[in-house]
């Protein structure tokens, strides 16, 4: 059975950073890529940032070099690092993976950018 947990969520001040983490089991996690949405209030979700099983990494326009996505194929977890976080990035955000054509989501944690 997939299962997927974030943590690391919280309340921060603009300009501040905090790093997510998101505990993945039930697949082999090596093999796939892992992902990072963000839904804001009122907003449809949106994919924040991508790595694969190579370590290849993208991410959405407004988040480039702020954001910066890793995993640990040790212990099957995925991070996300958030750096000059901004009041526009608050949002529920979880992370994600496809295995066999089905997403598989986790609960999400709840980031809030507030002074």
């Amino acid at each position: 059975q997939v299962h997927l947990m974030e943590s690391g969520g919280g309340l921060v001040q603009p300009g501040g950073s905090l790093r997510l983490s998101c505990a993945v089991s039930g697949i082999n996690f090596k093999i796939h890529t892992l992902e990072w949405s963000r839904q804001a209030p009122g907003k449809q979700r949106e994919l924040v940032a991508g790595i694969s099983s190579s370590g290849a990494t993208n991410y959405e326009d407004s988040v480039k070099g702020r954001f910066t996505i890793s995993r640990d194929n040790v212990w099957n977890r995925v991070f996300l690092q958030m750096n000059s976080l901004k009041p526009k990035d608050t949002a529920v955000y979880y992370c994600s993976v496809d295995r066999g054509g089905s997403n598989f989501w986790g609960r999400g944690t709840q980031v809030t950018v507030s002074s």
